[in-house]
């Protein structure tokens, strides 16, 4: 549900003309912060991992602003492999041979 604001002229010009507040300056090094760690970590680290890297650098800051920031970025975390390949069809040892013989073709559906 999107809800629009009344706001006069004269505010949204003077809203406009205002510098930015100490806490969007605070938001905007942050951000730089952020982008210099992810590129250094070839984008591995998310909030989680961000967040103490910030403060040991003397950055005051919560897990949940720099979760934020990362989204207004646009910065993604490269998301980790799920699988692995576990076998290697491509050796030169001996194949069992197939004692059982079975034939899995069929002529038609639902015959062997």
């Amino acid at each position: 549900m999107c809800r629009l604001l009344r706001v006069s002229r004269s505010g949204f010009y003077a809203w406009q003309q205002r510098p930015p507040s100490a806490r969007e300056m605070a938001n905007r090094r942050l951000s730089k912060e952020i982008r210099t760690i992810q590129h250094e970590v070839n984008r591995i680290y998310g909030h989680r991992q961000i967040k103490p890297e910030l403060v040991a650098m003397g950055h005051a800051c919560g897990r949940h602003r720099v979760a934020r920031l990362l989204r207004e970025a646009g910065l993604r975390v490269r998301s980790r492999k799920l699988w692995r390949l576990a076998s290697n069809s491509r050796h030169a040892l001996p194949i069992a041979p197939n004692h059982l013989g079975r034939q899995f073709a069929s002529d038609r559906a639902n015959r062997h």
